[in-house]
């Protein structure tokens, strides 16, 4: 039965791709890898082998990705929120997030960056996303944004405080960044500053909210909400996003 299946899904993943527009493929891609603990509790697991489980699928996203011409992808591993959970559950987490960063920089196809705020983790943490931002600086292939101790509220704030602290280096007053503060000043501090912004977030597990992730990016981002939990996300399901991606007419407002 399950190799039945299997040749189904083949079948249906080779007739979406064939008929996927590659240049109407998104070029940059956000994706919250929701759903790890609850396929965990529905195969009788632990949590820790659904992060681990969850961990070992993110290779398989961004060899997809690669091959539809997708320039950036940012992958949320840890949100700020989740620094508050046990630590009989939190350090096992984020050692597979600091063993997944380090694999995504020795596997020397892309460039790894950090999102997210480095001061709220484990130094260990801290070095290992520098040490994985360090080793893949001089890559030529798609970037990866891992948003490791990220919130969407907390971006924004960072961002206005690191362009407060640029403008008073300059000594500018208060009184005159008001008169000239606009939304390119603040996107300049973003921690994504420089990369385009994301044409399209997916959300795995069937939740439909993005729960502050790239609050400030996403304005004219397309959603793509996938029931599936993430360690069983598979390439039908990532096609299937871009299938819809693609059939949208995205306006900007107009």
């Amino acid at each position: 039965m399950k190799n039945l299946r299997d040749l189904v899904y083949g079948l249906y993943e080779r007739r979406i791709e064939a008929h996927l527009d590659r240049a109407q493929a998104p070029k940059h891609i956000g994706v919250i890898l929701d759903g790890n603990r609850r396929w965990a509790r529905a195969a009788g697991g632990t949590a820790e082998q659904g992060h681990q489980a969850g961990a070992n699928k993110i290779a398989d996203l961004l060899g997809w990705c690669q091959e539809t011409g997708v320039e950036v992808v940012t992958l949320w591993l840890l949100s700020t929120d989740n620094l508050g959970r046990p630590a009989e559950e939190l350090d096992p987490l984020l050692g597979i997030i600091e063993s997944a960063v380090t694999g995504l920089a020795e596997d020397g196809r892309w460039r790894v960056h950090h999102v997210g705020t480095l001061d709220l983790l484990p130094s260990h943490t801290q070095r290992v996303l520098k040490e994985a931002e360090q080793a893949t600086d001089a890559v030529d292939g798609m970037l990866v944004n891992v948003a490791v101790g990220y919130g969407g509220r907390q971006e924004i704030a960072d961002a206005v405080r690191s362009l407060l602290l640029e403008q008073a280096s300059r000594g500018t007053s208060i009184e005159d960044l008001a008169e000239i503060l606009d939304i390119d000043h603040i996107a300049e501090h973003l921690y994504t500053r420089g990369q385009p912004d994301p044409d399209l977030l997916i959300r795995t597990s069937g939740e439909q909210r993005l729960s502050g992730f790239m609050l400030w990016q996403s304005a004219h981002s397309e959603y793509y909400f996938c029931e599936v939990f993430w360690p069983a996300f598979r390439k039908v399901d990532f096609l299937r996003a871009l299938r819809d991606y693609a059939a949208r007419h995205r306006r900007y407002g107009n």
